[in-house]
């Protein structure tokens, strides 16, 4: 009796150990995040305009390491490329290199030629002339109006990269500065532009024939995507903007020459973005100035770009 007294606290414990809660389950692990998406290889071939074998470039985020890649590329100086131009070698401001590329755009880089300097009386309040620069530091002629003081001057053409104003240097100089300058010279009185003009091969020198074209040059990319340029920041890979979009920044660059003398499809574009994230014109003016502050654009310019009321 007593062995079985003396069990019966044990066959107690075991059921306590029986009935003692068991530690909760851990909570299942949380599914891991897909890993990001690999950022593609972006590789592009270019030419210089005048005649090369072609190169392959990648690595850059902005302008100014663009040209630094192309140079690298052909063992020329940066500062020896003026502009370039998208699937055509010849000098065509509709095919500039603005502030995106197409993914499959062949780059042509314009590079410097023979310096001239020519002497011009302003006998107009307008010169006639549309500037636009490269983003690395050289203004050029973009547009030249028919029947202009310009027009008039034989030596000056389209795609000529302006060095000097009056022996003045105006090398790293922005398009707007240098379109301020020229409109403020005083009428009835000679001056001086000292020009560059890009190096042309002899085929481009005149009217180019069918059979002589470049073959990427008649090249319309198929696909949707860009590098865009953006001031201040890395190239990103976005969208080709949408009709209303393109049509809309093709209109503010057409205000741009109206009232400031220049053209910049890369500033337009930013203006369009801006515009679409205000409700006003008071606030489109205010986001102006503190993106674009440096532009000091006149208020009629801003009040006619707003679309508003």
């Amino acid at each position: 009796m007593e062995g079985a007294a003396a069990r019966e606290p044990r066959g107690d414990r075991g059921d306590q150990r029986a009935e003692s809660p068991r530690a909760p389950a851990p909570p299942p692990s949380p599914a891991e995040p897909p890993a990001p998406r690999a950022r593609p290889r972006l590789v592009f071939r270019t030419q210089l305009a005048h005649g090369s074998p072609t190169g392959k470039i990648e690595g850059f985020t902005n302008v100014r390491e663009l040209y630094a890649k192309i140079a690298e590329a052909f063992g020329i100086a940066p500062t020896e490329i003026l502009f370039c131009t998208l699937n055509s070698h010849k000098v065509d401001m509709q095919r500039l290199l603005g502030g995106q590329i197409g993914l499959e755009d062949f780059i042509f880089a314009h590079v410097r030629g023979e310096t001239k300097e020519v002497e011009v009386t302003k006998t107009e309040d307008a010169l006639g002339l549309t500037i636009t620069d490269n983003g690395a530091g050289y203004a050029f002629i973009k547009r030249i109006k028919e029947g202009s003081i310009i027009n008039r001057v034989d030596a000056v053409r389209v795609g000529d990269g302006i060095e000097a104003i009056n022996d003045h240097s105006i090398v790293g100089c922005r398009h707007y500065e240098v379109a301020k300058m020229l409109r403020e010279l005083p009428k009835s009185q000679p001056f001086t532009l000292r020009l560059v003009q890009p190096k042309r091969a002899f085929d481009m020198i005149g009217q180019r024939s069918r059979s002589s074209k470049c073959p990427v040059e008649a090249k319309v990319t198929s696909g949707r995507e860009t590098l865009r340029f953006r001031a201040g920041g890395a190239a990103t890979v976005e969208e080709m903007p949408s009709e209303f979009e393109e049509a809309a920044s093709q209109k503010v660059d057409d205000l741009l020459e109206s009232y400031m003398g220049i053209r910049d499809p890369e500033l337009a574009s930013t203006m369009v973005e801006t515009s679409k994230k205000t409700a006003s014109v008071q606030d489109f003016a205010r986001c102006l100035d503190s993106v674009l502050g440096e532009f000091a654009f006149p208020d009629e310019f801003v009040v006619e770009n707003s679309g508003q009321p």
